[in-house]
Parts: C-alpha cells; structure tokens; sequence
C-alpha cells in the first residue's frame, strides 16, 4: 500500500476547447482508464466526505481511499488482482489490508460497500510546468464530459498555472470543484 497527497486544480470545457488542448500536445499519446466507484446504498461514504474508487488500467487494479485534508487529499492506494476485483464486484468480498482496517476503524461496514457506478477516462497526459496536466474525456451514464486538471505542489500555483495556459489559448477558465465521482455518481442517482 502507499500514501500520496493530491493537490490539483481542475476546469471543465467543451469538446472543441478539448480538441484545442490536445492538438497543443501531439507528442503525448491517450490511454484509457475505469474508475469504478464504491459506496453503500445510503451514500456514507459521500456523506462522509470520502471517496472510494477502483481503477483499471492496462490490466491492472488499483483501489484508492481519497480522504480530504486542508489542501488536496490523502490517497491510500493498493494493488488489487483481477481476482480480488471480481470477488468485490460479483460477491462483494472486500480485501484484506490497509484500507479495510482504515475504512473499519472509522465504523464504515465494509460487507455493505459496492460498485455503484464506473467512469471512463480517455486521458492524456502532459508533463507541464513541474506538474502533470491531463486532459481527459469522461464518459459515464450515458453522457460524455470534457475536463483538464493540472497536479503540483501546492493549490495556489496549480489554480494559476491551469488559468494561464487556458486563458493564453483562448479557453475560459472555470475553476470546478465538482469531482468525477460526485459527477458520475450524481448521473447514476438520476438514473435511478
């Protein structure tokens, strides 16, 4: 398992500032990732300010616990089989380790976690300024999203240097605090 603090800024923009954006970086090639979000039935973990994910990536899962902290988050992160995923996915059978111990500790009943919905990210990313800029297109629920974050080391400098490249090329910025799991699991709720 790992630990990582998260401070970014993020925008969100339409598909021709995307297309924009990407054409302004032809050297860096897309890859594809799935998000799928945990949470039981009552929201808890939104509730509670936290979030769950389980990534796939070219194969590979990784579960991340997002815990908020002044600036950014806390990431906790550990490897998943594909195993260990499907035993979640189809029987709900949650992992052993640090996040279980983590999630127990603070009363959250790790049998009643689930997968309530996924997000797939188009992404691209472009080192930037001593950061990582990535330009994603989300789809989930249906409905497709386009959005750019930049991660540094501090909150302040990620907001201006985001504002900066947008702003130098034409695109507005609109600071958006709203997470891909509160936008993906907010669909899903409408959906229901």
């Amino acid at each position: 398992m790992s630990n990582a603090i998260e401070i970014e800024a993020k925008a969100l923009i339409n598909h021709d500032q995307y297309n924009k954006l990407i054409d302004l970086f032809p050297q860096y090639m897309s890859y594809t990732q799935t998000n799928y979000y945990v949470d039981n039935d009552e929201g808890l973990m939104r509730k509670e300010g936290l979030a769950l994910r389980i990534r796939e990536k070219g194969g590979t899962f990784e579960m991340t616990l997002k815990t908020p902290l002044s600036e950014g988050l806390l990431e906790k992160n550990c490897t998943w089989s594909h195993n260990t995923f499907v035993s979640f996915r189809d029987h709900g059978i949650f992992p052993e380790g640090d996040i279980k111990r983590f999630l127990t500790m603070l009363d959250i009943d790790v049998t009643k976690l689930k997968i309530k919905t996924s997000l797939t990210t188009k992404r691209t990313d472009v080192p930037y300024e001593g950061g990582k800029l990535s330009i994603d297109e989300n789809t989930y629920c249906g409905q497709i999203d386009y959005e750019v974050e930049l991660e540094y080391n501090n909150e302040m400098d990620a907001e201006r240097l985001l504002r900066e490249l947008l702003e130098e090329n034409g695109i507005p910025f609109f600071l958006n605090k709203k997470t891909k799991v509160a936008r993906a699991l907010d669909a899903y709720a409408k959906m229901k």
